[in-house]
């Protein structure tokens, strides 16, 4: 199929959606459009969110929290359906003005703290409970150093590759191209850095591992795209091991049982 080569005009406007799914959502403007009471539960930490890669790692942290005995994570869960733009809503532009989920208010401090940006949120409550997150200045620059990098190439694997293979209105030869090479670069990557270490910033499991594993564990393991053929993902033997590793753990499945009730 060969696509109409696209001029770009002088200036450009927004005169309909561009198609594919999610697209009556997307829009060149900021800002809430209509007034929204979110619901608010009696739990210290109230999340709204989605069960979107961005949205399962927020989960899992709490999760792995609350499985550590620590009552001060508990939380309260609700659904944001972004293909239905409830993140337009005041309350939810309040909390996240940039309108993405997952958005968290902590109500444990006063004022109360919103916190949004999914690597945002992880940090926040890394440090609030000081755990899933090493200590010394070079295990800490570390772990900093692959969430900053999670949040920085995973756009590349959802809004580039899941978007063009999985979404788009036609199948692109070119961008489809150029963002499989992309994704397999980072998976490479991955599975390099982990041939010699049991998890992201070595030994002990940290918040690195819950930011990338929503997006590239599940990737490898077949839930993303349905993609995992088209990837030849079966040569990514030591990401592979990790991601296995990650999911079996009981507060991982868990949290992906509360959020894929929030898909």
């Amino acid at each position: 199929m060969t696509t109409q080569a696209y001029t770009p005009p002088k200036v450009w406007k927004w005169d309909s959606p561009n198609g594919g799914q999610f697209a009556s959502t997307n829009r060149p403007t900021a800002g809430a459009t209509f007034e929204q009471t979110l619901p608010k539960g009696n739990a210290p930490l109230q999340l709204y969110s989605l069960g979107t890669p961005n949205g399962i790692k927020v989960v899992m942290l709490l999760e792995e929290l609350l499985a550590k005995g620590i009552t001060g994570a508990e939380y309260d869960l609700y659904k944001i359906n972004i293909s239905q733009g409830d993140q337009f809503g005041s309350d939810f532009v309040a909390i996240n003005p940039n309108s993405k989920i997952p958005a968290l208010k902590d109500y444990s401090v006063e004022p109360a703290q919103p916190v949004f940006e999914s690597g945002a949120i992880l940090l926040y409550l890394a440090d609030k409970f000081n755990v899933f997150i090493p200590t010394t200045l070079a295990g800490r620059t570390t772990c900093l150093s692959w969430l900053f990098w999670q949040m920085g190439s995973a756009p590349y694997v959802g809004g580039g590759f899941g978007h063009f293979y999985a979404y788009a209105p036609e199948k692109l030869e070119y961008p489809i191209n150029r963002f499989t090479m992309e994704t397999k670069r980072q998976l490479d990557l991955l599975d390099k850095h982990l041939a010699d270490k049991s998890f992201i910033c070595g030994d002990e499991y940290s918040i690195a591992d819950i930011a990338i594993w929503p997006w590239y564990g599940r990737l490898v393991l077949g839930a993303l795209y349905e993609a995992a053929e088209f990837l030849n993902v079966q040569q990514y033997t030591h990401l592979l091991r990790w991601a296995k590793q990650i999911e079996a753990r009981p507060a991982v499945q868990k949290a992906l049982h509360k959020e894929y009730q929030a898909i």
